[in-house]
């Protein structure tokens, strides 16, 4: 018998180890040069350790990438414009506020190139019914274009709902441009879209998974966006997709949610991002929206409330709303309310919130006892105790599926958007994230933060947990870099 490996089964296993330690070698020289946080970097590494060769391809396809987005940048300039001059009229107040909190305000605009603008009214919208109800109310109301973008549209009842409203308002000679992830909607068939199509609403899909433009396909990252702007001057962003899974007429275990409607010159943040999301999905040339700029970008009245929009996603390295986010736990004085489906804190995060408890500032973290993702949660669990330790008062909520995504900070700070306090949310996923000064949404999201806690368990210090457990969560906690 001819051997083609000298020595039999220890020439094979030699040659085996070679291999296996060459692309190794090879693969960890490829992830150290795109110079990532070490921990993420060395996660990877060592996962790719365990899948030999099959690595490659895994980290090809789902590992860490920059990506390049087309900015519009007259659209910029022009809605840079009217945010200075919205503020303006916000001068005294601006001036009077806190160091802290100005700074604060000059951080997000320098991390995502966002002025702070102003809004007539800010409106908290709680759960799937109330939310989809002003969001249908408006498109109705609706007369030049409607724009919407979402992570999740589900072809159920309420996506059939908004489908029909969309057609109607299409007929009537309104612009409708819907955009959706082709991962997050790929339900969405064409028997489903054919009415849109025909009534002449434009639908794009945000990384489809075939190769296209790019040579590589990009499967990691999504838009986890959710976005509507009508006319320019009504919006709305915050955690909740298109799905019955969020509505409470629907299902009795809807999950639970909040939502922000916006009217004033802060909606043109809204529609600037939507639109970049646009040109960049579609290939759409800037001059198409320079033509519509007018109606795109209208002028509005200077609100009362300071509004800040952030976004965040692979195309900024800066990532603005996770700094924001630590930041403001670090300016916090009196509490920090933080509520969060996926809670999968980095380190720069973690210290935040237990820094925050040990100088007497009241922080709370509400979580689901279950969410829908059962690693998630199991490191999200691992990291209880530390924070308990810490001053840290940490609360499941245990009347279903908690989806809302929101932090209060003292009584003059309030977050919400769509992204978790995770990973994924501050560096893969493209986000976007209200901050609004002030007390019209810091109130009722206090008030509100309040009432999500008479549904929920307090997490007790020394907690007992059994050994299986206690393990399963420590090792779900190693992939955190990850998730």
């Amino acid at each position: 018998m001819v051997q083609f490996f000298p020595g039999g089964h220890e020439g094979l296993l030699t040659t085996i180890s070679v291999a296996w330690s060459l692309y190794i070698a090879v693969l960890a020289v490829w992830i150290i040069l795109q110079k990532r946080a070490p921990v993420s970097t060395l996660s990877w590494i060592l996962s790719m350790a365990l899948l030999p060769f099959v690595g490659y391809v895994v980290y090809y396809f789902f590992g860490p990438q920059r990506l390049r987005k087309q900015r519009l940048k007259r659209m910029r300039s022009q809605s840079a414009l009217y945010a200075h001059a919205d503020f303006a009229s916000l001068r005294g107040t601006a001036a009077a506020a806190p160091q802290a909190l100005r700074q604060l305000v000059l951080l997000g605009e320098a991390s995502c190139d966002l002025r702070v603008s102003t809004a007539t009214q800010v409106d908290l919208l709680v759960d799937g019914a109330e939310t989809f109800g002003a969001i249908f109310d408006a498109i109705r109301a609706a007369r030049h274009h409607v724009h919407l973008e979402y992570y999740i549209f589900e072809p159920d009842g309420i996506g059939t709902a908004l489908r029909d409203l969309l057609v109607d308002k299409a007929r009537e000679g309104v612009i409708v441009r819907l955009l959706v992830d082709a991962l997050g909607s790929k339900r969405l068939d064409r028997r489903f879209l054919a009415p849109l199509q025909e009534a002449g609403v434009q639908v794009a899909f945000f990384h489809a998974s075939r190769i296209g433009r790019r040579l590589r396909p990009v499967i990691n990252f999504r838009t986890h966006r959710k976005i509507v702007v009508c006319d320019g001057v009504v919006g709305f962003t915050g955690g909740i997709n298109i799905t019955d899974e969020e509505d409470q007429r629907a299902r009795r275990d809807a999950y639970h949610d909040v939502h922000l409607r916006i009217e004033g010159g802060a909606v043109r943040l809204l529609q600037m991002t939507f639109m970049e999301d646009w040109v960049y999905t579609t290939g759409e040339g800037p001059g198409a929206v320079a033509r519509e700029s007018r109606q795109l970008l209208p002028a509005t009245e200077p609100g009362d409330h300071p509004v800040q929009i952030l976004t965040s996603g692979p195309d900024n390295a800066n990532e603005a709303i996770h700094r924001m986010y630590v930041a403001a736990i670090h300016m916090a004085a009196d509490r920090v309310w933080l509520t969060t489906p996926y809670f999968v804190p980095g380190e720069p995060a973690l210290m935040a919130l237990t820094s925050a408890a040990l100088r007497g500032v009241d922080v709370r973290i509400l979580v689901p006892r279950r969410s829908d993702s059962f690693v998630v949660s199991a490191a999200a669990r691992s990291y209880f105790d530390e924070l308990i330790a810490a001053g840290v008062k940490v609360w499941e909520y245990t009347a279903g599926m908690l989806h809302s995504k929101t932090m209060l900070v003292d009584d003059h700070c309030a977050f919400i958007g769509t992204a978790n306090f995770d990973n994924r949310s501050f560096r893969l996923n493209f986000e976007v994230c209200a901050v609004v000064y002030g007390q019209a949404l810091a109130l009722p999201l206090a008030r509100q933060f309040e009432m999500d806690l008479r549904s929920s368990s307090a997490v007790q210090a020394r907690r007992r947990q059994a050994f299986v457990p206690r393990l399963g969560d420590a090792a779900a906690r190693l992939f955190s870099p990850l998730l």
